[in-house]
């Protein structure tokens, strides 16, 4: 396979000790599951990804971020922990991790890794110590409660897969909360002690040459110590396909003290210098409590939500009002963006228009993506315009699609193994049958043939990714200059010295766009976008001298 290694260099041509080398950065997302498997077992692994780390670099972004690899037993794919300091059999060992370490650092990659800490797995030794009795040095290290005098659950909370957020332990003769599956218990971090042993994970990655986390389901970290019960959502719209979808989850959730945690996190991280930490915050209130905890210079340096992640449309007016949450002013946290993720289905399948070509949309698509300000996430497979697979009923492995079907779409779509050459058995991800099938035409996205043609997607994220590392404007500049009416979107990039005028059409008639822009150089000119008119799907970025 031939690669463009020179690209890889390119984004750290701006960086400058005046800002961290994460502001603007591009991350790319690794399902270690689904990246590339070394052993033949069907499953990806650490090792599998080290060999492929090449590839990554060639991308030129800044950054990998790892989903869990840890010891697990799986039922929510690794996001059900049962050790913080080790690294599961199926993904290899902790010798195999640092050799990835070494060999990201060495290409010129960050390495940040997904931090659980909301919840375990019950199969976790806390876990299994906090149950044993009421007395015992972590019987307050996860979140239990007596049942009400009928029997029943302490409070009305739902679980976000489906059902009570609460499940009755015989050994303890209390219930155990749980946000999402019964298997992973709701830790107490409230109690001093659970923050002093998270911080002591944190400190052991760190100490390995990690050089961010992004810190999952953070809002849910923290419950009300009184055990109110939520009040009931107001009437919607929205279809409701869980219990979970009937209350304001104001109880269970986003208590005011998690900022505080977070501010921990955060001067143990600086300790390290040039550590990134994310939070992913989804909900009701996902806006403010970003903001909450980004806010300053002693909380996190980032959040993401789902606004694009769980939008079934792309439109001018949802990109402009998503950043425009996000000002350049003091006090308001730096913003990350993702179109795609593991828990999502694919963007290209959500939001292609009828009658629009998929790959010209994703050109587009990836375009808007390297344009926008703060930091942007790809996700493995979206630089390959990846679709959703339609995974069977009998080959799903995704938990909450299994309790909602067939309301919920698994998220298992987004989850198959990536396809690296197209002629090769299970498209060279594997030489077994993977634990996910491929999709029906990933194989002709694979990466081999994208990566000899220059048109393709591959080669085009590429090209995107260096230009947006290399100007300024794109890379942290202010952004402005709004426009959003009907299917056209525009926006500046500004710094001082230039501004990038950014045109995109999200839909599938021709849009005149003459009145639009003031003169200045085309640099980028997607799917035969002109200064005048911009197409279906049709991209321009215009750098402007001042």
């Amino acid at each position: 396979m031939t690669t463009n290694h020179s690209l890889a260099k390119q984004p750290h041509a701006v960086a400058d000790a005046d800002r961290p080398w994460w502001k603007g950065a591009a991350i790319y997302q690794i399902y270690p599951r689904s990246f590339a498997d070394s052993n033949g077992d069907g499953i990806g692994d650490l090792a599998g990804i080290t060999a492929r780390l090449d590839y990554v670099a060639s991308l030129g972004v800044d950054a990998i971020w790892l989903s869990p690899f840890y010891p697990s037993p799986m039922d929510d794919f690794g996001y059900d922990i049962a050790d913080y300091y080790g690294v599961d059999p199926i993904f290899g060992t902790l010798d195999d991790f640092d050799a990835l370490v070494a060999r990201a650092h060495a290409l010129g990659l960050k390495v940040t890794t997904d931090l659980v800490f909301a919840h375990t797995s019950d199969r976790h030794g806390w876990f299994a110590t906090s149950r044993a009795s009421r007395d015992n040095a972590m019987a307050d290290w996860y979140v239990w409660a007596d049942a009400k005098p009928d029997g029943s659950p302490p409070t009305n909370w739902q679980s976000v897969f489906g059902g009570p957020a609460w499940t009755w332990d015989a050994r303890r003769g209390q219930y155990y909360m749980h946000n999402f599956l019964g298997t992973q218990p709701q830790l107490n971090v409230h109690n001093r002690a659970v923050q002093d042993a998270l911080l002591d994970v944190v400190r052991f990655w760190l100490d390995r040459g990690v050089d961010g986390f992004r810190i999952d389901a953070i809002n849910f970290a923290m419950h009300d110590p009184e055990l109110r019960d939520n009040p009931p959502a107001p009437p919607s719209n929205k279809v409701r396909t869980r219990p979970f979808d009937f209350q304001l989850k104001i109880h269970n959730q986003s208590h005011p003290d998690i900022p505080l945690f977070l501010e921990r996190i955060r001067a143990l991280t600086d300790e390290y210098g040039g550590s990134f930490t994310v939070a992913e915050v989804g909900g009701d209130d996902a806006v403010r409590e970003m903001k909450l905890f980004t806010a300053g210079d002693r909380r996190l340096n980032s959040a993401y939500g789902f606004d694009f992640l769980y939008a079934d449309r792309l439109t001018p007016k949802l990109v402009r009002e998503a950043a425009e949450q996000w000002p350049d002013a003091p006090g308001i946290g730096w913003p990350s963006w993702a179109f795609e993720n593991h828990d999502a289905p694919r963007a290209v399948s959500r939001w292609t228009p009828a009658g629009v070509d998929a790959a010209a949309y994703s050109r587009m698509k990836m375009a808007l993506l390297c344009a926008l300000r703060g930091n942007i996430i790809i996700y493995n497979g979206e630089e390959l315009g990846l679709d959703q697979v339609d995974i069977p009923f009998e080959m799903v492995k995704d938990p909450e699609a299994l309790k909602n079907w067939p309301l919920t779409l698994s998220r298992d779509g987004a989850r198959t193994p990536l396809p690296w050459a197209g002629d090769a058995a299970h498209a060279g991800f594997s030489s077994a049958s993977p634990w996910l099938p491929l999709g029906d035409a990933h194989a002709g996205l694979a990466v081999d043939r994208q990566d000899s043609d220059p048109a393709s997607l591959l080669n085009l994220t590429r090209r995107l990714v260096a230009l947006r590392a290399a100007h300024p404007a794109l890379r942290h500049g202010r952004d402005g200059g709004w426009v959003a009416e009907g299917d056209l979107l525009v926006f500046d990039r500004v710094t001082e010295g230039e501004t990038i005028r950014c045109l995109f059409n999200l839909g599938g008639e021709a849009i005149d766009i003459a009145a639009q822009h003031r003169g200045g150089m085309p640099i980028v000119a997607l799917n035969g976008a002109d200064a005048d008119t911009l197409p279906p799907c049709g991209a321009l970025w215009i750098r402007i001298e001042h």
